[in-house]
């Protein structure tokens, strides 16, 4: 169970970004996260993956806080996978760098030994995110944080995207935070929706664990 107690950030020490939130996903869980854009749902989703320190709480792995090195059972997708890439490596190279590949899961994604010999610069964006994808579904990877991951994609991608990684979700059993601003997808694919603006109004005794809408 991934539990998020009492965080709080802030990258101005006058303003705190969210204060003292509580969150629980649990292994099988698909969550949406909803809100508009400016209110700090990234950031959230940024500390609760260890690529950010929260100035006050902690983030838990099944009661334990998890290294910030190394392989982390939390795994975050963004919505630029070009910016997550050494633009200097092949894409073997990129999958290698989380420890080796299930040929499996590349074939899952569609991804051939052809674009593995290729550059980042030499793959679409939707190539490009399915490698990331890829690279995050390690035997490690407990919890997957979806930030935007498909905004920037088209119609077709997308759904193709979504239909593979809910495939391993369920597979897996892998708890996973979807955030978006896109309530029509968060509807279709998500067990729970929660509003962001209501986490930020939540105090340190009450513990959100998601409401239908």
């Amino acid at each position: 169970m991934l539990e998020i107690n009492n965080i709080s950030f802030r990258y101005n020490p006058d303003k705190w970004i969210f204060n003292q939130i509580n969150f629980v996903l649990k292994p099988g869980e698909i969550i949406g996260l909803y809100g508009e854009s400016g209110t700090g749902k990234s950031t959230f989703a940024k500390v609760i993956a260890g690529h950010l320190k929260p100035d006050k709480g902690k983030v838990t792995v099944n009661g334990v806080p998890y290294n910030q090195k190394g392989r982390n059972p939390v795994q975050i997708i963004g919505q630029h996978p070009e910016k997550a890439i050494n633009p200097r490596w092949k894409m073997k190279q990129v999958l290698a760098e989380s420890g080796g590949f299930d040929e499996a899961l590349l074939e899952m994604f569609g991804i051939n030994q052809e674009l593995l010999q290729r550059y980042p610069s030499q793959l679409s964006g939707g190539e490009l995110q399915r490698f990331c994808l890829a690279r995050t579904m390690a035997p490690e990877t407990k919890f997957l944080i979806a930030d935007e991951m498909t905004t920037m994609l088209d119609t077709i991608n997308k759904a193709q995207i979504w239909k593979t990684v809910l495939q391993i979700v369920k597979q897996r059993q892998l708890g996973m935070l979807v955030v978006s601003h896109e309530l029509p997808l968060l509807n279709r694919i998500c067990t729970s929706l929660l509003s962001f603006e209501d986490m930020l109004k939540t105090n340190q005794e009450k513990k959100n664990h998601g409401f239908n809408i």
